[in-house]
Order: C-alpha cells, then structure tokens, then sequence
C-alpha cells in the first residue's frame, strides 16, 4: 500500500497531532553504536530524518526526542545541531518525559510517539499515533499502528513524517520553488 493510502487510514488520529516524539537507537540510528575518543559513543542519523524532523517544526509541531541513553552526540545533533525543542535522555522509564509532555498542556492523542524496544512500550500505548521499524521485537510491532516499510536509520522517521504531511496536507517547503 502507498504511503499516501496509509496516511488517509491513519487521518483521523494523525490530524489531531501536534507533538512528535522520537527514540534515538534503532529508530533515528540502526541502533549500531561505536566509541569514538574525545567525544564517547557515536552514532550515525540519516539526513533525510533530520529534514523531516525540521519540516514538521516549521510547520508548527513540537518536535524531540526521548531516549534511555545519555549520550554527548545525542545532544550535539538533536539539541545543538537541529535545535529540536525538547531531547529527554538518560532514563529509560520514558513515562517521566511523556508525563512531563502532558503537563505542558497537551493530550495525549495529540502525541504521535516511534520507539523500538521494551521500555517504549507504554509510550506507544498511551499516545495518539504510534509507530516503529520493522526490526522492532513482536511486542512493540503488536502494540503499534503503524510499522515502517524503510529500516531503522534508514529513513523510518521520515516515512512517518511524510505520513503525518500527508494526512494533515502539510506541503514540502520546496513546492512552489521556481528554479528557472
């Protein structure tokens, strides 16, 4: 089925979104980790994620990240470097984060949440549209409504992302563009 067939089966929960809440390892990365001096554990995003991640901000979403690990890279790309508006790291009872979501104001079937391991799963649960990649464990998979076709640090984000833009006719920023 295509991705835009997917979004119309979704629409009803992906319309009342507005925050956008992410795991790093093995959805944002394919979960690979390798030390690197200086600078500690290291990981590899893909581009593409972080494109999505921005367009979903400039279209008016609050957009982050919430992981168990507590990384100095996990900071320096989704803080510093994408300048998300929120990074949760270093507890992986991702509950407090998500409680902390909700005292902001938001319900929680306006968070669409992604993760992948056993300690996201009562994130996914609760939230308004969850999603995972199809390396995930069974549990998660059975628990989500949406399973990616594109691998972790692949791309699964923004195929989420693009999703989301469907179902809620959010327009790519470069239509319009005229490069003549």
């Amino acid at each position: 089925m295509k991705l835009k067939e997917k979004a119309k089966e979704f629409s009803s929960k992906l319309q009342k979104i507005k925050v956008c809440a992410f795991d790093v390892d093995g959805i944002l990365t394919d979960g690979r980790i390798w030390w690197q001096d200086d600078i500690g554990w290291n990981r590899t995003s893909h581009i593409r994620d972080g494109y999505g991640l921005k367009v979903l901000q400039r279209a008016g979403y609050k957009v982050g990240v919430i992981t168990g690990g507590n990384s100095e890279s996990v900071v320096k790309r989704y803080s510093e470097n994408l300048e998300l508006d929120f990074v949760y790291k270093g507890n992986e009872d991702k509950r407090e984060a998500f409680k902390e979501l909700l005292s902001m104001g938001y319900l929680a079937d306006e968070i669409l949440y992604m993760g992948d391991e056993h300690f996201d799963i009562p994130l996914l649960r609760a939230c308004g549209f969850s999603a995972t990649v199809p390396q995930a464990s069974w549990e998660v998979q059975e628990v989500c409504d949406y399973i990616t076709q594109t691998g972790a640090g692949l791309g699964a984000v923004r195929e989420v992302i693009d999703m989301l833009r469907f179902a809620c006719g959010i327009k790519p920023e470069s239509e319009g563009l005229n490069i003549e």
